[in-house]
């Protein structure tokens, strides 16, 4: 029996792993600026918000974070990094089994729409999704928390049967600000000390436990 008639989804760090693709597409991009970074210091931008990243990490004003993030998509979107990325180990199991006992999937990323579609179609995850949304290539709906607003007012669903599930601060945060429970899950890239910072509701350690909090 499910206990949450609809469930959120956030995609890199949650679903997939997409450290490799993620990370050449910054370094390809930091090298524009004469930066030079091992792509194990670029973890970090798995998560946020790229604008926020190159701001935040690297000092950038908003117009050179704007032509970073031009950058990234050259080798990210035009070069097929997006591809460089898998599914975590049990995923398409946990989402079958959710599908067939009734649930709502709804995916939720601050990744623009038009790669996360495209990524759900060609790791066959896209049959489990009832909407997904995300931001737009021109910086709309960045932060996770407008994103999880954009859902909310464009697919029916009844709050208080729903929850976030994410890896990072930003999905447990965004879920907050929407009045939504949250799910962090311990195998993406944040720590427990984070989820606990920031008062995740619960905490999944593997996908069974996942599952548990899911499916009662």
């Amino acid at each position: 029996m499910k206990k949450y008639d609809h469930i959120l989804f956030d995609l890199d760090g949650t679903l997939t792993d997409p450290a490799s693709g993620i990370t050449r597409s910054v370094q390809y991009s930091l090298e524009k600026f004469g930066i030079k970074a091992e792509q194990s210091e670029l973890l970090r931008f798995i998560g946020p918000p790229l604008y926020d990243s190159y701001m935040e990490f690297y000092g950038f004003s908003r117009e050179q974070a704007i032509q970073a993030v031009a950058y990234y998509r050259e080798l990210y979107n035009g070069g097929g990094a997006l591809y460089d990325c898998r599914v975590y180990d049990g995923i398409h199991e946990l989402l079958g089994r959710l599908k067939a006992a009734g649930a709502d999937l709804v995916l939720a990323t601050s990744k623009p729409i038009f790669s996360a579609e495209k990524i759900l179609e060609r790791f066959g995850l896209s049959k489990y999704f009832d909407a997904a949304f995300g931001c737009e290539l021109d910086g709309r709906r960045t932060k996770k928390d407008e994103v999880i607003a954009w859902a909310l007012e464009n697919h029916p669903l009844d709050k208080s049967r729903a929850i976030m599930v994410g890896d990072r601060l930003h999905d447990i945060e965004g879920a907050r600000k929407n009045g939504l429970p949250s799910i962090a899950v311990l195998w993406g890239y944040g720590s427990r000390a984070e989820f606990e910072e920031h008062r995740a509701d619960f905490i999944a350690e593997d996908i069974a436990s996942l599952e548990k909090l899911l499916i009662g």
